[in-house]
Protein backbone atom coordinates (compact mmCIF):
# COMPACT_ATOMS: atom_id res chain seq x y z
CA UNK A 1 0.00 0.00 0.00
CA UNK A 2 1.50 3.59 -0.91
CA UNK A 3 0.33 6.20 1.00
CA UNK A 4 1.72 8.80 -0.91
CA UNK A 5 -0.20 7.51 -3.98
CA UNK A 6 -3.53 7.38 -2.11
CA UNK A 7 -2.89 10.95 -0.77
CA UNK A 8 -2.15 11.90 -4.80
CA UNK A 9 -5.22 10.40 -5.30
CA UNK A 10 -7.27 13.09 -2.97
CA UNK A 11 -5.54 15.63 -3.87
CA UNK A 12 -7.03 15.01 -7.65
CA UNK A 13 -10.17 14.81 -6.60
CA UNK A 14 -10.06 18.14 -5.26
CA UNK A 15 -8.71 19.81 -7.90
CA UNK A 16 -11.94 17.51 -9.90
CA UNK A 17 -14.30 18.88 -7.28
CA UNK A 18 -15.53 15.49 -5.92
CA UNK A 19 -15.69 16.78 -2.81
CA UNK A 20 -13.92 20.26 -1.55
CA UNK A 21 -12.54 17.97 1.99
CA UNK A 22 -12.52 14.78 3.22
CA UNK A 23 -10.66 12.74 6.27
CA UNK A 24 -9.06 9.06 5.20
CA UNK A 25 -8.10 6.68 8.04
CA UNK A 26 -6.54 3.58 7.10
CA UNK A 27 -5.32 0.54 9.36
CA UNK A 28 -3.12 -1.70 7.61
CA UNK A 29 -2.41 -4.79 9.60
CA UNK A 30 -2.10 -3.18 12.91
CA UNK A 31 -0.76 -0.12 11.51
CA UNK A 32 -2.75 3.31 11.34
CA UNK A 33 -2.37 6.38 9.23
CA UNK A 34 -5.23 9.51 8.84
CA UNK A 35 -4.87 12.69 6.99
CA UNK A 36 -7.31 15.20 6.14
CA UNK A 37 -7.38 17.67 3.51
CA UNK A 38 -9.86 20.21 1.58
CA UNK A 39 -11.96 23.02 3.26
CA UNK A 40 -15.03 22.87 5.04
CA UNK A 41 -17.41 23.77 2.18
CA UNK A 42 -16.76 25.00 -1.29
CA UNK A 43 -17.86 28.60 -0.13
CA UNK A 44 -15.48 28.76 3.35
CA UNK A 45 -11.41 28.89 2.83
CA UNK A 46 -11.79 26.95 6.51
CA UNK A 47 -10.14 23.76 6.35
CA UNK A 48 -10.72 20.42 7.42
CA UNK A 49 -8.64 19.20 11.02
CA UNK A 50 -8.73 16.18 12.40
CA UNK A 51 -11.05 18.16 14.80
CA UNK A 52 -13.64 18.11 12.07
CA UNK A 53 -16.87 15.93 12.49
CA UNK A 54 -18.70 14.54 9.54
CA UNK A 55 -22.25 13.97 9.24
CA UNK A 56 -21.66 10.18 8.77
CA UNK A 57 -25.27 9.80 7.50
CA UNK A 58 -25.93 5.79 6.78
CA UNK A 59 -22.90 4.71 8.46
CA UNK A 60 -24.87 5.53 11.32
CA UNK A 61 -26.84 2.11 10.26
CA UNK A 62 -24.24 -0.31 11.16
CA UNK A 63 -22.00 1.90 13.74
CA UNK A 64 -25.02 2.83 15.91
CA UNK A 65 -28.09 1.00 15.14
CA UNK A 66 -26.67 -2.35 14.25
CA UNK A 67 -24.50 -2.70 17.07
CA UNK A 68 -27.44 -1.52 19.58
CA UNK A 69 -29.15 -3.74 18.53
CA UNK A 70 -26.37 -6.69 19.05
CA UNK A 71 -26.07 -5.60 22.50
CA UNK A 72 -29.67 -5.92 23.19
CA UNK A 73 -29.31 -9.66 21.80
CA UNK A 74 -26.70 -10.42 24.34
CA UNK A 75 -28.45 -8.83 27.34
CA UNK A 76 -31.07 -11.18 25.97
CA UNK A 77 -33.55 -8.70 25.45
CA UNK A 78 -34.44 -9.45 22.17
CA UNK A 79 -33.19 -12.18 19.21
CA UNK A 80 -32.91 -12.35 15.37
CA UNK A 81 -36.17 -14.09 14.92
CA UNK A 82 -37.71 -12.08 17.44
CA UNK A 83 -41.17 -10.66 15.44
CA UNK A 84 -42.24 -6.90 15.05
CA UNK A 85 -45.59 -7.37 17.60
CA UNK A 86 -43.03 -8.36 20.12
CA UNK A 87 -40.14 -6.49 19.27
CA UNK A 88 -42.21 -2.79 19.53
CA UNK A 89 -44.37 -4.23 22.44
CA UNK A 90 -47.69 -2.82 20.04
CA UNK A 91 -49.58 -4.54 17.64
CA UNK A 92 -49.12 -4.45 14.28
CA UNK A 93 -51.28 -4.82 10.69
CA UNK A 94 -51.82 -8.13 9.54
CA UNK A 95 -49.46 -8.37 6.60
CA UNK A 96 -46.57 -7.13 9.18
CA UNK A 97 -46.80 -9.39 11.77
CA UNK A 98 -43.91 -11.81 10.50
CA UNK A 99 -41.00 -9.65 10.08
CA UNK A 100 -38.57 -10.25 12.16
CA UNK A 101 -35.30 -8.30 13.62
CA UNK A 102 -33.20 -10.16 11.28
CA UNK A 103 -35.73 -9.12 8.32
CA UNK A 104 -35.70 -5.53 9.56
CA UNK A 105 -31.74 -5.58 9.69
CA UNK A 106 -31.06 -7.39 6.20
CA UNK A 107 -33.29 -5.14 4.60
CA UNK A 108 -35.35 -7.86 3.66
CA UNK A 109 -38.50 -6.86 5.81
CA UNK A 110 -40.58 -6.15 2.52
CA UNK A 111 -40.58 -2.35 3.90
CA UNK A 112 -40.72 0.60 1.05
CA UNK A 113 -37.06 2.36 0.51
CA UNK A 114 -38.00 5.71 1.66
CA UNK A 115 -41.07 8.35 2.70
CA UNK A 116 -40.18 11.79 2.94
CA UNK A 117 -42.09 11.73 6.44
CA UNK A 118 -40.73 15.11 7.48
CA UNK A 119 -43.16 17.29 5.19
CA UNK A 120 -45.92 15.50 7.35
CA UNK A 121 -44.86 15.28 10.81
CA UNK A 122 -42.99 19.16 10.93
CA UNK A 123 -46.42 20.36 11.67
CA UNK A 124 -46.51 18.38 15.25
CA UNK A 125 -45.26 19.22 18.27
CA UNK A 126 -41.75 16.74 18.95
CA UNK A 127 -42.71 14.81 21.47
CA UNK A 128 -46.01 13.81 18.88
CA UNK A 129 -43.24 12.90 16.56
CA UNK A 130 -42.01 9.28 17.15
CA UNK A 131 -45.76 8.16 17.29
CA UNK A 132 -47.28 9.69 14.00
CA UNK A 133 -44.20 8.41 12.37
CA UNK A 134 -44.45 4.83 13.52
CA UNK A 135 -47.99 4.92 13.24
CA UNK A 136 -48.13 5.58 9.70
CA UNK A 137 -44.98 3.54 8.54
CA UNK A 138 -47.02 0.51 10.35
CA UNK A 139 -49.98 1.48 7.96
CA UNK A 140 -47.86 2.14 5.12
CA UNK A 141 -48.10 -1.18 2.26
CA UNK A 142 -45.55 -3.59 1.76
CA UNK A 143 -43.05 -3.61 -1.45
CA UNK A 144 -42.55 -7.52 -1.09
CA UNK A 145 -43.63 -10.49 0.91
CA UNK A 146 -40.96 -10.33 3.74
CA UNK A 147 -37.78 -12.35 3.32
CA UNK A 148 -38.44 -12.38 -0.09
CA UNK A 149 -35.76 -9.70 -1.32
CA UNK A 150 -33.76 -6.93 0.14
CA UNK A 151 -34.79 -3.50 -0.92
CA UNK A 152 -32.18 -1.33 0.54
CA UNK A 153 -34.94 0.59 3.71
CA UNK A 154 -34.92 3.79 5.79
CA UNK A 155 -37.76 2.72 6.94
CA UNK A 156 -36.75 -0.22 8.65
CA UNK A 157 -33.86 1.31 10.33
CA UNK A 158 -36.63 3.77 11.75
CA UNK A 159 -38.11 1.13 12.92
CA UNK A 160 -35.00 -0.51 14.44
CA UNK A 161 -34.57 2.98 16.49
CA UNK A 162 -38.00 2.65 18.22
CA UNK A 163 -37.37 -1.02 18.50
CA UNK A 164 -33.91 0.05 20.94
CA UNK A 165 -35.54 2.64 22.74
CA UNK A 166 -38.71 0.45 23.80
CA UNK A 167 -36.38 -2.30 24.71
CA UNK A 168 -33.67 -0.42 26.32
CA UNK A 169 -35.81 2.04 27.86
CA UNK A 170 -33.56 5.13 27.11
CA UNK A 171 -33.28 6.88 23.73
CA UNK A 172 -30.65 5.65 20.98
CA UNK A 173 -28.64 7.97 21.69
CA UNK A 174 -27.43 7.62 25.32
CA UNK A 175 -27.75 4.23 24.99
CA UNK A 176 -25.24 4.26 21.80
CA UNK A 177 -23.01 6.15 23.89
CA UNK A 178 -23.22 4.05 26.86
CA UNK A 179 -22.89 0.69 25.50
CA UNK A 180 -21.39 1.05 22.45
CA UNK A 181 -18.77 3.87 22.53
CA UNK A 182 -17.60 4.52 26.15
CA UNK A 183 -16.52 0.99 27.46
CA UNK A 184 -14.29 1.24 24.45
CA UNK A 185 -13.53 5.09 24.90
CA UNK A 186 -14.46 6.04 21.54
CA UNK A 187 -14.74 9.66 21.44
CA UNK A 188 -15.96 12.39 19.26
CA UNK A 189 -18.59 10.27 17.60
CA UNK A 190 -21.91 11.42 18.48
CA UNK A 191 -25.69 12.30 17.50
CA UNK A 192 -26.40 16.28 17.78
CA UNK A 193 -22.89 17.32 18.25
CA UNK A 194 -23.17 21.03 18.59
CA UNK A 195 -25.69 19.78 21.77
CA UNK A 196 -22.51 18.68 22.76
CA UNK A 197 -20.20 21.41 22.62
CA UNK A 198 -18.83 20.53 19.13
CA UNK A 199 -17.98 23.12 16.60
CA UNK A 200 -16.08 22.24 13.77
CA UNK A 201 -17.72 20.71 10.84
CA UNK A 202 -18.07 19.79 6.92
CA UNK A 203 -21.06 21.25 5.61
CA UNK A 204 -23.09 19.57 3.94
CA UNK A 205 -26.30 20.78 1.44
CA UNK A 206 -27.33 23.86 0.50
CA UNK A 207 -30.69 22.75 1.50
CA UNK A 208 -33.60 24.35 -0.48
CA UNK A 209 -36.33 23.21 2.54
CA UNK A 210 -34.06 24.99 5.04
CA UNK A 211 -33.03 27.51 3.27
CA UNK A 212 -29.12 27.31 4.64
CA UNK A 213 -26.00 25.71 3.86
CA UNK A 214 -26.52 23.05 7.02
CA UNK A 215 -23.33 22.01 8.85
CA UNK A 216 -23.03 20.38 12.41
CA UNK A 217 -26.92 19.56 12.15
CA UNK A 218 -28.23 15.95 9.89
CA UNK A 219 -28.44 16.34 6.77
CA UNK A 220 -31.05 13.58 6.80
CA UNK A 221 -34.78 15.22 6.86
CA UNK A 222 -36.26 12.92 8.62
CA UNK A 223 -33.83 12.29 11.12
CA UNK A 224 -33.54 16.20 11.33
CA UNK A 225 -37.51 16.36 12.43
CA UNK A 226 -36.80 13.35 14.77
CA UNK A 227 -34.52 15.56 16.80
CA UNK A 228 -31.39 14.96 15.18
CA UNK A 229 -31.65 11.26 16.45
CA UNK A 230 -32.75 7.98 14.26
CA UNK A 231 -31.87 4.86 13.06
CA UNK A 232 -30.94 5.60 9.67
CA UNK A 233 -28.83 8.47 9.88
CA UNK A 234 -27.58 11.19 12.57
CA UNK A 235 -24.54 10.16 13.75
CA UNK A 236 -21.75 12.31 13.18
CA UNK A 237 -17.86 11.45 13.55
CA UNK A 238 -13.99 12.69 13.16
CA UNK A 239 -12.02 10.66 10.65
CA UNK A 240 -9.95 9.03 13.33
CA UNK A 241 -12.88 8.11 15.80
CA UNK A 242 -14.51 6.81 13.13
CA UNK A 243 -11.28 4.42 12.55
CA UNK A 244 -10.64 3.84 15.92
CA UNK A 245 -14.45 2.47 15.81
CA UNK A 246 -14.10 0.26 12.69
CA UNK A 247 -10.62 -1.33 13.88
CA UNK A 248 -12.04 -2.25 16.83
CA UNK A 249 -14.77 -4.21 14.90
CA UNK A 250 -12.05 -5.74 12.80
CA UNK A 251 -10.43 -7.07 15.96
CA UNK A 252 -13.16 -8.38 17.74
CA UNK A 253 -14.64 -10.58 14.93
CA UNK A 254 -10.96 -11.36 14.69
CA UNK A 255 -10.96 -12.69 18.39
CA UNK A 256 -8.17 -9.47 19.28
CA UNK A 257 -10.65 -7.60 21.53
CA UNK A 258 -13.43 -7.80 23.60
CA UNK A 259 -16.60 -5.63 24.50
CA UNK A 260 -18.28 -6.14 27.68
CA UNK A 261 -21.68 -5.41 25.56
CA UNK A 262 -20.87 -6.92 22.11
CA UNK A 263 -20.81 -10.78 21.21
CA UNK A 264 -18.13 -11.77 18.71
CA UNK A 265 -20.17 -14.24 17.16
CA UNK A 266 -23.36 -12.46 17.04
CA UNK A 267 -20.91 -9.19 15.24
CA UNK A 268 -19.31 -12.44 12.97
CA UNK A 269 -22.85 -13.03 11.91
CA UNK A 270 -23.68 -9.67 11.26
CA UNK A 271 -20.96 -8.92 8.83
CA UNK A 272 -21.70 -11.98 7.05
CA UNK A 273 -23.39 -12.03 3.80
CA UNK A 274 -27.02 -13.83 3.87
CA UNK A 275 -27.35 -14.93 0.60
CA UNK A 276 -31.23 -13.44 0.50
CA UNK A 277 -33.01 -14.78 -2.69
CA UNK A 278 -32.84 -11.88 -5.22
CA UNK A 279 -30.41 -9.64 -2.56
CA UNK A 280 -27.48 -7.58 -2.98
CA UNK A 281 -25.04 -8.35 -0.86
CA UNK A 282 -26.57 -7.32 2.85
CA UNK A 283 -25.62 -9.11 5.86
CA UNK A 284 -27.62 -7.60 9.32
CA UNK A 285 -26.43 -4.09 9.10
CA UNK A 286 -23.79 -4.35 7.47
CA UNK A 287 -23.46 -4.45 3.50
CA UNK A 288 -20.49 -6.70 1.97
CA UNK A 289 -18.61 -5.82 -1.70
CA UNK A 290 -20.90 -6.97 -4.85
CA UNK A 291 -18.62 -8.16 -7.65
CA UNK A 292 -18.03 -6.65 -10.22
CA UNK A 293 -18.83 -2.86 -10.03
CA UNK A 294 -18.13 -2.70 -6.27
CA UNK A 295 -17.87 0.73 -4.30
CA UNK A 296 -14.97 -1.10 -2.25
CA UNK A 297 -12.95 -1.52 -5.74
CA UNK A 298 -11.89 -4.73 -7.95
CA UNK A 299 -9.40 -6.20 -4.70
CA UNK A 300 -11.35 -6.21 -1.90
CA UNK A 301 -11.38 -9.49 0.00
CA UNK A 302 -14.87 -11.38 -0.67
CA UNK A 303 -14.86 -11.57 3.16
CA UNK A 304 -15.25 -7.85 4.21
CA UNK A 305 -17.89 -5.78 4.87
CA UNK A 306 -18.53 -2.28 4.98
CA UNK A 307 -21.17 0.62 4.23
CA UNK A 308 -21.86 3.96 2.12
CA UNK A 309 -23.28 7.68 3.53
CA UNK A 310 -25.40 9.71 1.47
CA UNK A 311 -23.02 12.78 2.51
CA UNK A 312 -20.28 10.53 0.70
CA UNK A 313 -18.93 8.71 3.60
CA UNK A 314 -18.14 5.26 3.23
CA UNK A 315 -15.68 2.39 5.16
CA UNK A 316 -14.59 -0.83 4.11
CA UNK A 317 -13.11 -3.49 6.48
CA UNK A 318 -11.18 -6.60 4.57
CA UNK A 319 -10.80 -9.09 7.34
CA UNK A 320 -8.53 -11.54 5.26
CA UNK A 321 -6.38 -8.75 4.58
CA UNK A 322 -6.40 -7.08 7.73
CA UNK A 323 -6.94 -3.92 6.03
CA UNK A 324 -9.55 -1.14 7.48
CA UNK A 325 -10.48 1.76 5.78
CA UNK A 326 -12.44 5.09 6.36
CA UNK A 327 -13.90 7.87 3.52
CA UNK A 328 -15.18 10.93 4.80
CA UNK A 329 -16.40 13.85 2.56
CA UNK A 330 -18.51 16.24 2.27
CA UNK A 331 -19.43 15.50 -1.47
CA UNK A 332 -23.02 17.03 -1.33
CA UNK A 333 -22.20 20.23 -0.27
CA UNK A 334 -23.01 22.37 -2.32
CA UNK A 335 -25.70 20.15 -3.80
CA UNK A 336 -26.56 16.74 -3.98
CA UNK A 337 -26.09 16.30 -7.61
CA UNK A 338 -22.78 16.51 -7.85
CA UNK A 339 -22.26 12.50 -7.92
CA UNK A 340 -18.81 12.22 -8.81
CA UNK A 341 -17.57 10.61 -5.92
CA UNK A 342 -19.21 7.24 -7.82
CA UNK A 343 -16.61 7.27 -10.23
CA UNK A 344 -13.66 7.60 -7.49
CA UNK A 345 -14.69 5.22 -4.52
CA UNK A 346 -13.20 2.46 -6.83
CA UNK A 347 -10.17 4.32 -7.81
CA UNK A 348 -9.07 5.06 -4.44
CA UNK A 349 -10.60 1.50 -2.81
CA UNK A 350 -8.07 0.23 -5.48
CA UNK A 351 -5.13 1.99 -4.04
CA UNK A 352 -6.10 0.62 -0.38
CA UNK A 353 -6.63 -3.06 -1.62
CA UNK A 354 -4.66 -3.87 -4.56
Amino acid sequence: MDIAQIKNSVEQALQDNVFSGCGVGISNKGDNYSFVRGCISHAKNDFITPNTLFDLASLSKPLATTLACLALIKEGKINFEMKLESLLGCSVPDDKKDITLSQLLSHSSGLAAYHPFYKMIEEYPLEKRKDILLKDILQRPLMVEPGTKAIYSDLGFILLSFIIEFQAKVNLDSFVHDRIFAPINIKDICYNPKDKGYTHFAATENCAWRKKEISGVVHDQNTYVLNGVSGQAGLFGSVDSVLSLVVFIKDLVAGKKNHPYLDRELLQEAVTRRGLPKSTCWGLGFDTPSQPGSSAGRFISEKSCGHLGFTGTSFWIDFEKDIAVVLLTNRINPTVDNIKIQEFRPVFHDLVFG
